[in-house]
């Protein structure tokens, strides 16, 4: 574990594999920490360098006071990446981290060669959607939104075993002001313009019984980039890294593969 002082954030990270490896980065989804990718390192390549961070007011990094802007999340990868002399990675993001991983493309192409949009959209929602979140979590917690979030997340399946307790706990244990500063970053952003104008390699993913960025939205998305790729994941919601690992697993190699990065 590593913390990275920007001067306005700490970010907490983790590096794994070897230092000359190719650099896979891992943008994960609000509520969650960078242990969301634990599930599927292991069924990954060897020899990869696996970059995995905690965004600002989740897991172990500094909680800023909210509300927070994407363009404050883009420039949290940025500086970590710069840091950590990244160039040419791949970069696999994950609701929010979805977006950063478009917005950080669009601004910085000499970092990232090919991405992975997983449960993600160039826009996610309404503003009018986001307040009512926001203020939930003012009002009452992160606690108060909890088991709305669970169902978004995970299939029936999922939610009927004790492992639902892991994610529900990663979820209300995380800074109230991190969630809903981050929940102020997505109400603000659409990405549509700048996506659709980037050119590089582009994996999809989507979960068939996701409540948050259903297949349609991720399709949307991923169509607006020429030559992409989209790969439905079944019996998954919105986190089919969790639910379905071996496939989540399987389809990234292939597309690391296939761009040349292993």
């Amino acid at each position: 574990m590593k913390m990275l002082d920007t001067g306005d954030v700490r970010l907490h990270y983790r590096v794994d594999g070897p230092d000359d490896g190719p650099p896979v980065v891992f943008s994960n989804s609000l509520g969650t920490d960078l242990r969301l990718w634990d599930p599927i390192l292991p069924m990954l390549p060897k020899g990869l360098r696996l970059i995995r961070y905690d965004k600002r007011g989740h897991g172990l990094s500094s909680c800023p006071p909210a509300p927070y802007s994407m363009g404050a999340l883009i420039t949290d990868a940025e500086r970590l990446m710069d840091h950590l002399g990244v160039r040419d990675c791949v970069f696999v993001g994950l609701s929010i981290g979805g977006m950063t991983a478009q917005g950080l493309a669009a601004k910085r192409l000499d970092l990232i060669r090919a991405m992975v949009l997983s449960n993600t959209a160039a826009k996610i929602g309404t503003p009018a959607m986001w307040n009512v979140r926001i203020a939930a979590v003012q009002e009452g917690g992160i606690e108060k939104l909890a088991d709305a979030v669970m169902e978004r997340w995970f299939s029936a399946g999922f939610r009927a075993t004790p492992e639902l307790e892991l994610w529900r706990n990663m979820l209300v244990r995380g800074e109230d002001a991190g969630y809903a500063g981050c929940s102020a970053a997505i109400s603000g952003t659409d990405l549509m313009a700048p996506t659709s104008g980037l050119r590089l390699p582009v994996l999809g993913i989507a979960g068939a019984e996701d409540g948050s960025t259903p297949p349609d939205m991720v399709r949307e998305t991923v169509d607006l980039i020429p030559g992409s790729k989209f790969h439905l994941i079944r019996k998954a919601g919105h986190l089919p890294c969790v639910e379905q690992p071996e496939e989540y697993a399987r389809v990234l190699t292939e597309f690391l593969k296939g761009v040349g990065h292993v």
